[in-house]
């Protein structure tokens, strides 16, 4: 059992675009009677997710408890950021009853729960769960591992090779820590591509592992918190990529950062991502924009060429009419200039 004293945090990861922030946007509306509060941990510096989160606050998860760490991986600004964060989370007054912690999905969890052996921080507080969120779709369609077929036939023949992308990795590492997965999008998968994403799950799972389908984020919190996993204390039953590794690299990764002039409309904007998307292999896109004769912002994010867009609130009075957006590639997909042209030319 969990030791009572102990603060539980709950650990949310995920692939990019697979469902966070909705879910922990549920989580905050439907409490339970519990006073929560938040960390995200963006890659990159627009704070997208942090500023949505905000502006659903209520009682009890008022705005003060909703922190965004911008600064890079949790897990590599452990003494900097995190511990920090979570000191003044504990300091509140009320105290938090439990913390949600989003990370990055780009964030590898094993190195996080490392995080939590800290003395300054490991009696105070426990990781009462991990959970995954896995995209239904785009786990169905297997692109963590190109041609898998492929890389089969070249594992068999020489086992030096190594087929590993870094997405798949990203991914493996996820569910391998994860207590719980949420296999999210169900409806866009349909029948057959959840039960092939469950396959892979279940394929990738170091255990037996429950999955729960979860459309829009709309899960009951009983489910997911109060597990009692005390992870930080389970760490060689969550097997990693980068085990005896003494830390890890994000350069697989980059992240690009775009200001956009005010939108004659919103469809301009999706338009543009959408192609920018399938011409440059672009893995996630977030951020804001400005329409010309909109009062409201237009809040826009995609996972490769699937855009959802939305206005989210009225521009402040201080604030200047601009949109910016961050484009997330691995590293050898990245054209700035590229990106650049796609999205205001």
């Amino acid at each position: 059992m969990t030791d009572l004293a102990k603060l539980p945090v709950t650990v949310i990861t995920g692939f990019l675009g697979s469902g966070k922030t909705t879910l922990v946007r549920h989580l905050m509306q439907n409490p339970q009677g519990k006073r929560l509060a938040v960390v995200v941990n963006e890659f990159g510096d627009v704070g997208v997710d942090g500023e949505i989160l905000k502006s659903c606050a209520i009682p009890d998860c008022p705005a003060e408890n909703i922190m965004e760490l911008a600064n890079g991986c949790i897990c590599c600004t452990v003494a900097d950021d995190f511990i920090p964060t979570i000191e003044a989370l504990m300091a509140l007054e009320p105290r938090p009853d439990h913390i949600l912690i989003e990370t990055s999905g780009l964030a590898l969890p094993k190195p996080l729960l490392k995080a939590f052996d800290w003395p300054d921080i490991r009696s105070k507080i426990t990781v009462d769960g991990v959970i995954a969120l896995a995209d239904a779709e785009a786990v169905a369609d297997g692109r963590f591992a190109p041609n898998v077929a492929a890389v089969d036939a070249q594992r068999a023949a020489d086992d030096s090779l190594d087929h590993e992308t870094p997405l798949s990795e990203v991914f493996e590492d996820q569910i391998s820590c994860a207590d719980i997965i949420l296999l999210t999008k169900p409806d866009l998968a349909g029948t057959e591509g959840v039960a092939k994403a469950k396959a892979v799950i279940a394929a990738e799972a170091p255990r037996p592992l429950p999955v729960v389908e979860v459309a829009e984020g709309a899960v009951d919190p009983r489910v997911i918190l109060g597990l009692g996993a005390a992870a930080e204390d389970d760490m060689d039953n969550r097997p990693s990529h980068h085990d005896g590794h003494d830390d890890h690299e994000h350069d697989d990764f980059e992240s690009v950062v775009i200001d956009l002039p005010e939108l004659d409309d919103a469809a301009q904007l999706v338009t543009r991502i959408e192609r920018m998307a399938k011409e440059q292999n672009i893995l996630r896109v977030k951020g804001y924009a400005a329409v010309k004769g909109k009062p409201m912002r237009l809040l826009v994010q995609a996972v490769g060429a699937r855009v959802r867009h939305q206005f989210d609130r009225p521009w402040k009075p201080e604030e200047n009419r601009r949109g910016r957006v961050v484009v997330i590639a691995e590293h050898d997909d990245v054209n700035v200039e590229a990106i650049r042209a796609a999205l205001t030319e």
